[in-house]
């Protein structure tokens, strides 16, 4: 009984020893000197350079938040949404449009140590709402100029706010693509739009950048030798030079504010580098999928171009509609070509198509020989063979075309 009356003083103590350490605030010990840590939540790692998404919402939420700091009296929070303050403290419960913001907290103690944390809040819109995707160099604006933005439920915007300003839209149904013309006098910078609903809703359109320079988005990738050149672009009259493979062009047979025209000169077929110069002595920018760049390769080849542009196909628009097909190269193109002749069709899709196919025909809407329907989900090139049959059926039955459904043909070569 004695042994048994001792253990349980012993277990008694104990317990009156594990109560008192547990009852002690972790906090406690905190001095005003102390490092300031942000200990709850736990933010993501940057991948590479770039920001991770820290959180995800609907657009009719909001971003809500509680922060566990350290030394918690001695500490300030700041909150920042695109470098902006928007709340101090410890918890934030702040609604956003539909975008994506960079979110950074800065927790500052007294003594002034401080330390921060990073992330990416995206904010999804609703499956009604009006939204603007990025497709490629559509948000690279230039003040005063034609612009367009593609997307879901566009046909319900009839205005977009930059900076500010609002500028009147206008809904092209057959390219999917909502046009406006950028508000003058902005500055050189990024903006985050406004996409103003029939009704006057307001809703999140995202960033655009708004440039002066000179930003050269298509046409220089690949050239025939000998052939007039067209790069096309914004503020592209204030380029002075272009050139390409060490030789320079400094006269144009076209020059305005969205392209320059010339005749590429004579190089040898391969890959070389092109450099563009503006006229106040700038190195010119142009847009790639790896990033914006002052030099980049071309491909000089000896194709013989037959259309350039950015047109658009869809079997499923009205017959009369000028994209329902492509039919811009001229049956007489096709008389003056050899059998055996390779033609190759230069397409991107047409992001906001729910499928993307090409067939090449006859006027008719005859297949032609050897060929079949080619379906697909990102930009390539279709080549197909010339022979002689196919050269007489384009003859017979009133020309070329080529038909199907969610894609642009942005280039027509033959070899």
């Amino acid at each position: 009984m004695k042994k048994l009356y001792t253990l349980c003083l012993t277990l008694l103590a104990a317990s009156f020893l594990l109560t008192a350490c547990s009852e002690q605030d972790p906090f406690d010990t905190a001095t005003p000197d102390d490092n300031p840590r942000i200990l709850d939540p736990i933010f993501p790692d940057r991948s590479g350079n770039a920001l991770a998404v820290f959180s995800t919402i609907d657009r009719d939420g909001s971003l809500k938040m509680n922060l566990v700091v350290t030394p918690a009296d001695y500490t300030t929070v700041t909150w920042l949404i695109d470098g902006q303050e928007v709340a101090q403290g410890t918890s934030i419960d702040l609604p956003l449009q539909a975008g994506t913001y960079t979110l950074k907290l800065i927790a500052a103690t007294e003594a002034g140590k401080s330390t921060s944390r990073e992330g990416l809040v995206v904010v999804k819109p609703l499956a009604a709402d009006p939204w603007a995707t990025t497709v490629a160099y559509e948000r690279i604006l230039s003040p005063g100029r034609h612009a367009c933005l593609y997307g879901d439920n566009l046909s319900q915007v009839k205005a977009i706010r930059v900076g500010g300003q609002e500028a009147e839209a206008t809904f092209n149904a057959a390219e999917g693509t909502l046009c406006y013309t950028v508000p003058s006098g902005l500055s050189d910078g990024e903006y985050r739009i406004e996409l103003v609903g029939l009704d006057g809703t307001l809703y999140g359109g995202d960033k655009v950048t708004v440039s002066h320079a000179v930003l050269v988005t298509s046409g220089a990738d690949r050239v025939t030798a000998g052939t007039l050149w067209t790069l096309t672009g914004i503020n592209m009259e204030q380029i002075a030079s272009v050139e390409v493979g060490g030789q320079s062009v400094s006269s144009f047979t076209q020059q305005n504010e969205t392209q320059i025209s010339f005749p590429c000169p004579e190089l040898p077929e391969g890959e070389t580098i092109l450099r563009a110069k503006s006229k106040n002595g700038e190195a010119v920018s142009f847009y790639t999928a790896q990033g914006i760049v002052t030099e980049k390769s071309v491909v000089i080849s000896l194709e013989r171009t037959l259309w350039s542009g950015h047109h658009y196909v869809s079997w499923d628009l009205p017959d009369g509609d000028p994209n329902k097909t492509f039919n811009l190269i001229g049956q007489d193109v096709f008389a003056g070509l050899a059998a055996g002749s390779v033609l190759n069709i230069h397409y991107s899709v047409a992001p906001e198509a729910a499928y993307h196919q090409l067939r090449t025909t006859t006027a008719w809407w005859t297949d032609l020989p050897g060929t079949s329907t080619l379906e697909f989900s990102t930009d390539g090139v279709h080549s197909i063979v010339l022979t002689a049959d196919a050269l007489d059926l384009i003859q017979q039955q009133s020309g070329f075309l080529c038909v199907g459904h969610g894609y642009y043909v942005d280039l027509v070569t033959v070899k």
